[in-house]
């Protein structure tokens, strides 16, 4: 069964940082891209980066460009977002997404989506 579970979230203050870990199972993960995405209370979900099924090409939302980098180890099955600075404005519960043969915009948008996560939340504050 095809899955996908995040983890790794939890409170941190301004300027700290948090890794998540997105572990997938059930599939072959090294043929999908996989993106992390967000939604903060009363917002749309938003793409924040995603990474190529090789993992040798990235790209990043301009809010977090710089803070946040993204990575995957396909023989653990696994791939991370290392989040740092972060700010109030990061909070969010965020998801990770697999795309088959999709898309990675230069903004970290990954798509079409065929499998999500459930979540971790993350919030920074003080």
């Amino acid at each position: 069964q095809f899955q996908l579970v995040e983890s790794g979230g939890g409170l941190v203050q301004p300027g700290g940082s948090l890794r998540l870990s997105c572990a997938a199972s059930g599939f072959t993960l090294n043929r999908y891209t996989i993106g992390w995405f967000r939604q903060a209370p009363g917002k749309e979900r938003e793409g924040v980066s995603c990474i190529s099924n090789s993992g040798d090409s990235t790209n990043y939302a301009d809010s977090v460009k710089g803070r946040f980098t993204i990575a995957r180890e396909n023989a653990k099955m696994t791939v991370y977002l290392q989040m740092n600075s972060l700010i109030p404005e990061d909070t969010a519960v965020y998801y990770c997404a697999a795309s088959l043969s999709g898309s990675c915009s230069k903004e970290g948008n990954l798509y079409p989506i065929h499998y999500w996560g459930k979540g971790t939340l993350v919030t920074v504050s003080s």
